[in-house]
Parts: structure tokens; sequence; C-alpha cells
């Protein structure tokens, strides 16, 4: 009559017997235990960003001026710094600040960096430099900002321009990846929008006249498409800008643009210190 042992033992040598020929296939081929281990959607190729635009900015866009009608169609006169928070110090420069001599010096496009270019008169046109760049050139002063969606390297020597570096994410409830849930400050309102921030600026003009603001300027903006049902579409950008050196307070402003149909009035102008 067989024991307990007799009854167990063949079935336990055979799960070592499996046991150890498993391990000896894996051991022979460790890419097999990796592909084995790797679950599916490691192994799926990322989405870019593009890709998770919950918000289609492409085209071209024009500049609807409903507010501030007077800084922003016309140059400001000697003085003219209503609703910027200027310190002294940037008074003073802005006071003894001339148009000619920065035009004599090349830098009339100082009044077309990142920092105030959303809110000059112009037209936009956005497109996709690649699947995580997002390419927004101007007509007025044919300037170009490039909206990353991937951080730079890290170690990389940014050097500081008139467009500066940005970088952008989508913000979507839960998301994520590239699509980030809404911070407190943020209220929940800004989901489905791009957020933009933007740092390594070159000292700028936030006015024709003179208005500076510093190398150490960085800026938040938040982009919104809102799209009617007769199909018209806008495209609001709410700016933050901050400057430790000639600002008392953030410089806040609203730019809105609408969806044009094609490219018939794109019209190019270089920099100018007048319109």
């Amino acid at each position: 009559m067989k024991s307990l042992g007799d009854w167990a033992a063949p079935s336990v040598v055979g799960r070592l017997a499996g046991t150890v020929c498993a391990a000896g296939m894996l051991c022979a081929s460790p890419s097999l235990w990796a592909q084995a281990q790797a679950p599916a959607a490691a192994r799926a190729k990322p989405v870019s960003a593009e890709q998770q635009a919950p918000i289609d900015l492409r085209g071209y866009w024009v500049s609807l001026i409903t507010q501030n009608w007077r800084f922003r169609m016309l140059v400001p006169g000697p003085g003219e710094y209503a609703d910027i928070p200027l310190n002294q110090k940037a008074k003073q420069l802005a006071d003894a600040w001339k148009a000619g001599a920065d035009e004599a010096a090349g830098k009339q496009c100082e009044a077309y960096g990142a920092a105030v270019l959303m809110r000059n008169p112009e037209r936009l046109h956005i497109s996709w430099l690649d699947g995580e760049t997002l390419r927004v050139e101007t007509d007025s002063g044919m300037q170009t900002r490039l909206l990353h969606f991937k951080p730079a390297a890290p170690g990389t020597q940014m050097p500081a321009s008139l467009q500066g570096f940005s970088l952008a994410k989508w913000v979507m409830p839960g998301g994520g990846g590239f699509l980030a849930a809404a911070g407190p400050a943020a209220g929940g309102e800004h989901y489905g929008s791009l957020q933009v921030s933007t740092d390594h600026l070159s000292p700028g003009l936030l006015r024709k006249n003179g208005v500076p603001y510093g190398a150490d300027t960085t800026m938040t903006e938040w982009w919104d498409l809102r799209t009617e049902p007769q199909g018209d579409e806008w495209l609001s950008i709410a700016t933050t800008v901050r400057d430790p050196e000639y600002l008392q307070g953030p410089f806040i402003y609203d730019s809105v643009f609408q969806k044009e149909p094609d490219s018939s009035k794109w019209d190019p102008e270089p920099c100018s210190l007048s319109f």
C-alpha cells in the first residue's frame, strides 16, 4: 500500500522539474523574461502632445481690440503708463527713453518680446512644428514663438532671447502625462486649456513708449478656445507677467483672437516702434 508520500512524490518531482526547466530557459534568454514581465502599455508607442490635444489651435487668427484700444492701436505718449504697475525705477527709464535711439541701435523688436507679443494688434498663424512643439507666428513684427511640451534636457544651457523658452501642457481633469490636472489656483475652470510658462527672456518693452521689462521676467498664459454654435471660433489668452526688477506687482491682461477661414489676409511686416 502506497503511503501519502508515494502519491505526492511524482507531482512534486514534476513541479520541480518544470521549475528548473523554466528557470533554465529564462536564464538563457533574459529578453524573454523582460518581455513576459513588461505590460503591453509600456511597450506601446508614446502618445504625442499633438495627438493628446483637447483643442485644435491650428490656423490663422486675427486679434480683436475690445479693450485698451488707445494703448494697443496708438503709440502711447510719454508718461502714459496706465494699467501697468511700474515701480519708480521703471518710470525713470521710460521717461528718459527715446524711440529714435532704439531704432538706430536696431532694438525696435524689443516691443515684440513674448511678454507683450500676444497683446499687439496682429494676426497669428498657429501650426505644429512637430508632435511636441506648437509654433505661433505673428505677422506683426514677424516673430515666432515655440511652445514646447517637453522640458529642456537637464544641463542644457539656454541663452536668453526675445521669445524665451515656453513650456506648455494641456490641462485636463484627472489627466496624466501631458494632460495634467489643474491646480488649486485654477479652480478647475481651465480644464481643456493650454497652460504656457515662459522664462529665459531678454529685456524688452511692455509698451512702445519705453516701458521696460527686465531679464528676470517670467510669464504664465492660459489659452482657451470657444466655438459658437454657428461655427465661429474664438481664442482667448489670459496672461500674467511678473518682473521683480521693474514691476510692483503682476501685469495681467487678456487677448482675444477670432479664427479666419484662410491665409488671404496674412501680411507679415517687420518690427517698428510706430504703427
